[in-house]
């Protein structure tokens, strides 16, 4: 059994940082490393290649390679300074992750090799957990629909 946060504050953060599903963060699976986009390259090739979609709080690039062999897809994340100080960043990237492992099975069912990059915009950082999902629900069905 998980352990209870120490004091309010720890409390606080982590109610804010993840979802009230009961589970603690350490116990869910993180992005593993074959559906992680790492390199400059791969990112470049997304964003300027890519098909492209945004909201209030983020915007998408979705680039699928359908002559390829079919591989895992990967995806990446870009949070910039403008979205907050590091502890916001962070705050920010890891519900995106989370959000985005919900989403890989509909982006392994597309053609050939996909890759993703996810990028934030300053108002994410104020945004609910549940406007992101929306959010990142919504631009992935506009940027994977032919």
């Amino acid at each position: 059994m998980p352990a209870a946060p120490s004091c309010r504050a720890d409390a606080a953060r982590a109610a804010r940082a993840w979802p009230s599903d009961g589970q603690s963060p350490r116990h869910t699976p993180l992005l593993s490393a074959v559906h992680r986009l790492t390199t400059a390259d791969g990112f470049r090739r997304t964003v300027r290649q890519g098909r492209r979609a945004g909201s209030t709080t983020l915007v998408v690039h979705l680039w699928v390679d359908r002559d390829a062999a079919p591989a895992p897809a990967q995806v990446g994340f870009t949070v910039g300074k403008a979205v907050g100080n590091a502890a916001t960043r962070n705050r920010v990237k890891r519900r995106l992750r989370h959000l985005t492992r919900e989403h890989l099975a509909a982006l392994e069912e597309l053609p050939g090799r996909a890759a993703l990059v996810v990028r934030a915009l300053p108002a994410a950082s104020e945004a609910s957990y549940a406007s992101l999902g929306a959010d990142l629900a919504r631009t992935l069905s506009r940027v994977s629909s032919p």
